[in-house]
């Protein structure tokens, strides 16, 4: 008899900005940090339960100004399912440790 398959509720997401004014994006930087792993520039890699996710959404909403800034916020999936991955055309691509943003 096979196993039932564990479920996860954390999903994995790819958020992705461009925010107008560096002060607010400083803010959504400073903030993503505390929801996912650094990939690029401007370009977070999370794996957040869903009310995590919402929080998440919520709390950026109050930094950006909708008139001028875009925030993207894609569902890849059960983060059990996710093998991430990264394709790097261009320069050499590694991986952005985390590290002390001077303001």
């Amino acid at each position: 008899m096979a196993l039932p398959r564990r479920t996860n509720s954390e999903h994995s997401y790819i958020v992705a900005y461009d925010i107008g004014d560096q002060k607010r994006w400083r803010r959504v930087f400073k903030t993503m940090n505390g929801y996912g792993r650094w990939v690029q520039l401007s370009v977070f890699h999370c794996r957040l339960d869903g009310s995590r996710r919402a929080q998440m959404a919520m709390t950026l909403e109050t930094l950006i100004d909708p008139r001028e800034d875009h925030i993207l916020i894609m569902d890849l999936g059960p983060a059990e399912d996710v093998d991430f991955a990264v394709e790097s055309l261009g320069k050499t691509f590694a991986p952005i440790e985390r590290r002390a943003i001077v303001i």
